[in-house]
This record gives structure tokens, C-alpha cells and sequence, in this order.
């Protein structure tokens, strides 16, 4: 497989309830459940779920994990290297804002102009901290 040939697949989340997230971004990003598993030999337990737009988010867990990086701005989160947050495009930032803290997610970053010309950006967190971008990109 060539490199022109590679997709992007899905973002893996680590939460500390399993069940709790998952029925979150299935209400929040209207995501539904693709699959369920159970490493065998371990004690790693998943989820994948995806958007009738194709993206997914695998959820995982493993009893006793500890709490990583909660940033509480986007400037935060680029401060430490590693995974810092994943993006959505939406084709209303302010609406789908609301719409998600309507359903349970922190405010970080309230809607305001992007740096990139003519868009929109917002950032907030589900309900176990990760970071959520909002965009209304034009291209």
C-alpha cells in the first residue's frame, strides 16, 4: 500500500467508565455502536463506534488506569506532546457548542474566529476532560 492509499481510521480514547462514555458519545455525536470487545488474556475491555459520516472513536478501558492530560484550553493541551485533542467539522460551531454542552460537555474555549480566514473554532471536553475541537471549515 502506497502512502496516497492511507485513510484515516479512528482516534482511541482511554475513559475510566466504559458504559458511561459510550452512551455519552452516542447521545452527544450521534455515534452508534460498531463493535464490542474484550482483549482476551487481559483485562482491556472496548469499544468502537462510528458516524453515519465514516469517523470513529474507539473507547477503551483497563481497570485501574490512570487519569492522563485534562487540559483545560487547547493552549494547555499543546503544551504537553502527545495527544492533545481531535476536531470535528460542523456546519454551525455556535449551535453544535451549545448543543454539546447542552449534553453534558465543559466549556474550554467559547466560539470565536478561527486562525484560519473566514471560520469558526470552539473547544470543550466530554465528560471525562478530553478536548473537542469545533470547526466550520470552507474547504
Amino acid at each position: 500500500m502506497s502512502a496516497a492509499q492511507n485513510r484515516f481510521d479512528h482516534v482511541g480514547i482511554s475513559v475510566a467508565d466504559l458504559e458511561t462514555a459510550r452512551d455519552w458519545y452516542c447521545r452527544a455525536l450521534e455515534l452508534t455502536v460498531e463493535t464490542e470487545f474484550a482483549v482476551t488474556g487481559t483485562d482491556l475491555r472496548g469499544t468502537m463506534l462510528r458516524h453515519r459520516s465514516g469517523y470513529r472513536i474507539e473507547l477503551l478501558h483497563r481497570p485501574g488506569s490512570a487519569p492522563g492530560l485534562a487540559p483545560d484550553s487547547p493552549l494547555a493541551a499543546a503544551g504537553t506532546r502527545g495527544y492533545g485533542h481531535m476536531c470535528l467539522c460542523v456546519p454551525d460551531v455556535d449551535a453544535e457548542y451549545a448543543r454539546l454542552i447542552a449534553a453534558g460537555a465543559t466549556m474550554r474555549m467559547p466560539p470565536s474566529p478561527s486562525p484560519r480566514k473566514g471560520a469558526r473554532v470552539a473547544f470543550l471536553a466530554d465528560p471525562e476532560g478530553n478536548l473537542i475541537e469545533l470547526l466550520d471549515r470552507n474547504d
